[in-house]
């Protein structure tokens, strides 16, 4: 019998313009951990397709309105209770749908009171000296965009991107 877990389910987009990639900073303002630099997207909200759960996300966290270009695959990714920020005793399966998008309108903008605390626009070629999550190097390699990135001289952050609330032990 396997032990209790949770699991969620997240949907990201790779946007790029002019050899440049959309990120945003994801801050879980936890003591332990600055943040680093992520693909735009999150959690899907009840009822909602992954396609939905991107554009909205990506709205909320760059003020980009975007279409989508397609599916580029999922990566999943299993966290121990240790490596988890909100300090639940369970481990955490997160699902990741990662599309790529365009930007259809819109102005670059910072969300508010959520998870990200920046969004701007990248060099793909110099992603590799940004500190960043891992799903940042999954979305390029899943899109192919990886011959475009020399060899990593900061290795992504080894803390995957999770949901957690603003306040360590509290929940969203």
């Amino acid at each position: 019998m396997s032990k209790p877990f949770d699991s969620r389910v997240g949907a990201y987009a790779l946007i790029t313009r002019d050899e440049h990639v959309l990120l945003t900073h994801w801050n879980p303002r936890h003591p332990g951990f600055d943040g680093a630099w992520t693909l735009p997207g999150g959690g899907m909200e009840p009822g909602e397709q992954p396609e939905q759960t991107m554009i909205r996300e990506v709205f909320e966290e760059t003020g980009f309105h975007v279409e989508s270009d397609g599916l580029v695959g999922v990566h999943s990714y299993w966290m121990t209770p240790e490596q988890r920020l909100d300090g639940q005793p369970r481990g955490n399966h997160a699902c990741r749908v990662l599309y790529t998008a365009h930007v259809t309108g819109g102005e670059l903008a910072v969300e508010q009171n959520g998870s990200s605390d920046d969004a701007a626009w990248f060099p793909i070629a110099h992603i590799d000296s940004l500190k960043r999550l891992d799903l940042v190097d999954q979305g390029l390699r899943l899109s192919g965009l990886t011959s475009i990135v020399t060899d990593p001289d900061t290795p992504p952050e080894d803390i995957p991107e999770q949901d957690v609330a603003t306040e360590p032990g509290q929940d969203r």
